[in-house]
């Protein structure tokens, strides 16, 4: 599968299509790491539909969005200048990943950025649980006086479970420790804890032991209904669940019903397995009017400190990748980060995973007399990444000599 060239080299303009709003501080970002290079940077204030997509990405090298724009396979085979995805967010399942390593096109997001400002929501709505305050919230707004203790608790010494023990999950724990909770939680991969975190060996430990219920897992067929009415059954009479991580998680029926006949006694959910395309879109879930249930628009990490952050992550590598071809915190691609050599021009590429490639690459930089300082080739997937400094007389014909290999995905220089 050749791919068309990008219209420019990486000395030229590099044209940048960001969507959904993202922080200004992606714009500052891109302009600090120009050394030399131009950023032409087109801000859209929505997401775009699949085909108005299509139409927008002609010349684009980078494109950024959120959780709203949809890459899709057809996206992707009709971006023929596309260089790279950057996810200002921490899902990237709005991406074909699949699909984007087949055409060479890395996908970067902000595992970290939003950390702080997930977790204080969740402890934040933990203590909102435990007191029943979105009740008595909308009764005083309703004009009605209801002071009561019962069935309001403190959470100092209550068990949290974290299911999930990633950036979020671990930050989460130490929050939780700081207010006087025991903090259980439970990960495919073995974690170091934090503080005086307890690791417990499966899920039905977790959720047997735990007063509140908190998830951080991605979107995968494994984690889908992950807590379903099995699940919820195993928890104790009267505990909490909190979901802050994916819609399709959530058995959202089995929940609804888990709190209806009175099982669990509050839920807090953010996220939903159909949410609106715009604020504008009205939104329906049978978990609403439901007594101390916690509903939020996907806020987690909508805090102004978190979008700066995720803005600066992102186009930080984005800038590298368009500039050196770094690869390192891409979710589809080998990770890959070498320093520049001084005199050189390096060759940037991505070809079909089969034998005999960096045969053939050898042979067209022997053929041409050149001589090459660096050269490092990964393997992820259908694709190979090779990475490849040499002499600058000769990289415009290496690079053309290169893209006419049959096992040639894309090519190009970057000076």
């Amino acid at each position: 599968m050749t791919m068309p060239a990008p219209a420019a080299q990486t000395r030229d303009t590099i044209q940048i299509l960001l969507l959904e709003n993202i922080h200004p501080s992606a714009t500052e970002t891109f302009n600090a790491f120009g050394e030399g290079r131009t950023y032409a940077i087109t801000r859209k204030s929505g997401a775009l539909k699949e085909d108005e997509l299509i139409a927008a990405l002609p010349g684009v090298q980078l494109l950024g969005i959120r959780s709203k724009t949809r890459v899709t396979a057809r996206v992707l085979e009709n971006a023929h200048d596309l260089l790279s995805v950057g996810c200002f967010c921490i899902g990237t399942n709005q991406v074909d990943l699949v699909a984007a390593n087949a055409r060479g096109v890395p996908v970067f997001n902000a595992p970290f950025s939003n950390t702080r400002s997930v977790a204080e929501l969740m402890i934040s709505e933990i203590i909102a649980l435990a007191r029943q305050l979105g009740d008595r919230s909308r009764e005083v707004h309703d004009g009605v006086w209801k002071k009561v203790a019962a069935q309001c608790y403190e959470v100092r010494g209550k068990v949290l479970g974290i299911v999930g023990y990633g950036h979020i999950g671990r930050q989460l724990g130490v929050l939780a420790e700081a207010v006087g909770m025991r903090v259980f939680y439970h990960d495919i991969a073995a974690r170091l804890p934090m503080g005086n975190n307890r690791s417990v060996p499966s899920l039905a430990t977790l959720l047997a032991e735990s007063d509140f219920v908190s998830l951080h897992v991605p979107e995968t067929p494994e984690t889908r209904k992950m807590i379903g009415a099995a699940e919820l059954a195993k928890m104790r009479k009267g505990a909490y669940l909190l979901n802050a991580s994916r819609g399709t998680v959530v058995d959202i029926p089995a929940l609804v019903a888990a709190l209806k006949d009175g099982h669990l006694a509050g839920a807090a959910i953010d996220v939903y397995p159909e949410e609106p395309e715009s604020n504008t879109d009205k939104f329906k879930t049978e978990l609403q009017n439901l007594p101390n249930v916690l509903l939020t628009p996907h806020i987690g990490g909508s805090t102004e400190e978190a979008q700066e952050a995720i803005g600066r992550e992102v186009a930080a590598v984005l800038s590298k990748f368009a500039a050196m071809g770094a690869t390192t915190g891409s979710v589809n691609f080998p990770q890959v980060e070498l320093p520049p050599v001084k005199g050189t021009h390096r060759i940037l590429n991505v070809h079909r995973n089969e034998p005999g490639v960096l045969r053939d690459v050898n042979r067209v930089v022997a053929d041409l007399n050149a001589n090459i300082d660096t050269q490092f080739l990964a393997t992820e997937g259908a694709i190979g990444y090779l990475i490849m400094d040499l002499e600058q007389d000769v990289s415009a014909e290496v690079s053309r000599r290169i893209q006419a290999l049959p096992s040639n995905i894309r090519t190009r220089v970057v000076y």
